[in-house]
């Protein structure tokens, strides 16, 4: 059972919990060497993060853009040896690509830690 909740129908989200046809899907991120803990400190060492709720295995982080203050939320979950994830904004229709770049800036953190 996931606790990350399915993409809503407007573009301001993406998640690898989505279905693949899905706009709003991302591929898993890879769970780093150091596993769900380094995955976190990765994630938090993002600029204007906050770690805002952590249980066994989940966490979600809130970001804060940096003109107008909005928060997103980067929920991850670990599965094994993926981390899936779910990046998206609290308000607003779309977020002009922002999580997905967020998510994939994490990626190559993961990536680089490998």
């Amino acid at each position: 059972m996931t606790r990350l909740a399915p993409p809503p129908s407007t573009p301001n989200c993406v998640s690898s919990r989505a279905d693949r046809d899905h706009p709003a899907y991302i591929d898993p991120l890879p769970m780093p060497p150091g596993g769900f803990d380094q995955a976190l400190a990765l994630a938090t060492a993002i600029e204007r993060s906050h770690l805002a709720e952590r249980d066994e295995g989940y966490a979600r982080i809130e970001y804060r853009t940096r003109f107008f203050r909005f928060v997103d939320d980067l929920e991850l979950e670990a599965d094994g040896h993926v981390l899936h994830v779910r990046s998206a904004s609290r308000v607003g229709n779309s977020d002009l690509g922002v999580n997905r770049k967020r998510v994939e800036r994490l990626r190559s953190l993961l990536l680089e830690a490998e």
